[in-house]
């Protein structure tokens, strides 16, 4: 890692609670980034300066439930540090890799020899959905099926 970008990091972490704190995407729940980064600075995503784009994507990174294709898609765009890199990640790149890890979390319940015949159809039902499909899979209907 790069000493800047661990610097980054750093800052990211130590500031992370504060911002969320303070932002109303925290209230509603939501935890899509290009929501954070608007409704913190009330400026739409194309408009943020690209140290708060940096910041935003910092913070999805340092978020310990972050997959390793989101890791993965959050180092590329701070790699190439362009804001044009950076939005693009935070528009589609986090929905695109946040589903990909989404994937491999169902796939390892289908992987699973002793889960329920239903939970089986409905990952099975999930696996080929859109992102917030299975988004909504992972965080709540494969515990639907199982209550």
């Amino acid at each position: 890692m790069r000493p800047t970008r661990a610097a980054l990091l750093v800052a990211a972490v130590a500031l992370t609670p504060a911002l969320l704190l303070t932002t109303p995407a925290f209230a509603t729940g939501s935890t899509a980034a290009s929501t954070t980064v608007t409704a913190t600075s009330e400026t739409p995503l194309d408009e943020t300066p690209v140290e708060d784009l940096r910041v935003a994507v910092l913070r999805i990174l340092a978020d310990e439930d972050s997959g390793k294709a989101v890791v993965r898609e959050a180092n590329k765009a701070l790699d190439d540090g362009s804001p044009e890199a950076l939005r693009a990640f935070l528009e589609t790149g986090h929905r695109l890799a946040q589903a990909e890890d989404d994937r491999v979390a169902i796939a390892r319940i289908l992987a699973d020899p002793t889960i329920s015949d239903a939970l089986r159809m409905a990952a099975e039902d999930a696996v080929d959905g859109t992102p917030e499909e299975l988004r909504y899979f992972v965080e709540v209907g494969q515990y639907e099926v199982n209550g």
